[in-house]
């Protein structure tokens, strides 16, 4: 299974995919955070608490010279109830308010301190330093003084900062979490998860016996690798079922062959056997020497056929070959010789010839010469009384190009791609000519490619079949 580049793997884009979901919950987080402090009027509103002192004191001094009558009670629980910081305003009527419940004892006391020496002076400074227990800012209207702010030291306390953001940080961020977690997983883990179902769809449909099931390869990363390997392995099976079938149905076919083929010749001899047996029926001496001589035929044709299955049954079973140096003029005289007597009766011509670079062939010398016998055999029963026949041996790269010709009325062209299945008749496609077994191209198809070669038909004055062996035939 090939790898898939980097960036489409899905353990990177997982990884990349978080990596980008928590970013954006940080930054959501820290605008949530920002948002709130903003919102809690200032969890650190000004540089100093000093600065924080004076800030309030000047509000309520525009405050109280607008509005006399202004309730700075609930002013100051409106404007300053969030700051995080302890603060103390101290008005001149004696009253005291602050932005914690309760209010913080020791910083009324210092407070009170702090503004009973300024009532007693006559000159208010707009500005107090602090004084190691707070800061302060004297609250002027119009020029008089009316009150005090003191400020807390220190920093704000985590706690008090902890308590007023932590429940709307903690809600807020489990829903962010919620949120962000489901759409990583959408977009990470959705188109995976559709895939991976189409994946086990295809499965199922294969177990079902439908091999023509395909799953989506499409994505390049390690899904559509496994989904590819699938469909590999889906074609693989179709291909197999397919292959199976095709043998089944050679299979029936060939049953149905042979049981048709022997049948023939097994139904002839009953026939006349029984006639001959007949006490009843009186047959002259010509007559039954007829009936008995058919009958020989028939036994023959019938050996014919049986040793032709065995003899395809070995060659198609693997059946070992000699491998040695075979002189392709020598197969040549031996067909001549075997074929001699009856060429001579019907007035055959056979032409051989062996070109230059095609005198040697390697591979079985028996079985090489059977599969020119069966094709020169098939060529004189289709030639023509007074006719030609041609063996020719041509060099080709690597290879040599046997030819076994004749004139005679040559192969339909709907049946040339049949000629080498079993049990065909040459007959049916040739004109006319004694019937043979059906099997001897067969043979010759088997004999051929056991040897590495191939052999095909055509037509050219007549039949031509050309045999392509390889120099060195493959072990």
């Amino acid at each position: 299974m090939s790898r898939p580049v980097w960036y489409r793997s899905l353990y990177w884009r997982t990884a990349l995919g978080f990596i980008a979901f928590l970013a954006v919950l940080l930054v959501a987080q820290s605008m949530l955070f920002v948002w709130l402090a903003g919102r809690t009027g200032g969890l650190f509103p000004a540089t100093s608490n000093s600065r924080l002192a004076e800030l309030i004191a000047s509000d309520l001094r525009d405050q109280l010279e607008r509005t006399p009558e202004l309730d700075v009670s609930a002013h100051v629980s409106r404007e300053y109830g969030r700051v995080v910081q302890p603060l103390v305003v101290l008005l001149d009527n004696g009253q005291v308010f602050s932005n914690r419940t309760p209010v913080p004892p020791g910083l009324v006391r210092t407070a009170t301190n702090v503004y009973t020496r300024l009532a007693r002076g006559r000159a208010v400074p707009r500005r107090l330093g602090p004084d190691g227990r707070g800061f302060f800012a004297p609250i002027l209207v119009n020029g008089q003084l009316a009150g005090l702010v003191a400020v807390a030291p220190g920093r704000p306390p985590a706690l008090g900062a902890f308590r007023a953001l932590a429940p709307t940080m903690a809600i807020t961020g489990v829903v962010l979490l919620l949120i962000g977690a489901g759409g990583a997983a959408a977009v990470i883990f959705g188109p995976v998860r559709r895939r991976l179902g189409e994946l086990e769809k295809a499965a199922d449909r294969i177990g079902a016996g439908d091999t023509t099931a395909r799953a989506p390869a499409h994505g390049g990363d390690e899904v559509a690798a496994l989904a590819a390997s699938f469909n590999r392995m889906a074609a693989d099976l179709q291909a197999r079922a397919e292959a199976l079938a095709a043998s089944d149905r050679a299979r029936r076919q060939l049953l149905a062959d042979v049981s048709h083929e022997m049948m023939t010749p097994l139904t002839a001899m009953r026939g006349y056997l029984d006639t001959l047996g007949m006490p009843e029926l009186q047959l002259d001496p010509d007559t039954r020497e007829r009936y008995l001589r058919i009958v020989d035929e028939e036994t023959r044709r019938l050996e014919r056929i049986i040793g032709d299955l065995l003899e395809l049954a070995r060659l198609e079973g693997g059946t070992s070959l000699r491998r040695e140096a075979v002189a392709v003029d020598a197969l040549f005289a031996r067909v001549a010789e075997r074929h001699e007597r009856e060429m001579t009766q019907r007035r055959i011509t056979l032409s051989r010839r062996v070109e230059p670079g095609a005198d040697t062939l390697v591979g079985d010398p028996d079985r090489l010469e059977q599969a020119l016998q069966n094709l020169a055999a098939n060529a004189l029963r289709h030639t023509p009384d007074g006719g030609t026949m041609g063996l020719s041996a041509a060099a080709a790269p690597d290879a040599v190009c046997i030819t076994v010709r004749d004139n005679g009325p040559g192969i339909a062209p709907d049946h040339l791609p049949l000629i080498f299945d079993r049990f065909y008749k040459v007959d049916a496609a040739r004109a006319s000519g004694s019937s043979g077994s059906g099997l001897g191209l067969s043979i010759v198809k088997s004999i051929v490619e056991a040897h590495g070669g191939t052999v095909t038909a055509r037509n050219e004055d007549g039949a031509v079949f050309e045999i392509l062996l390889p120099r060195i035939s493959p072990r």
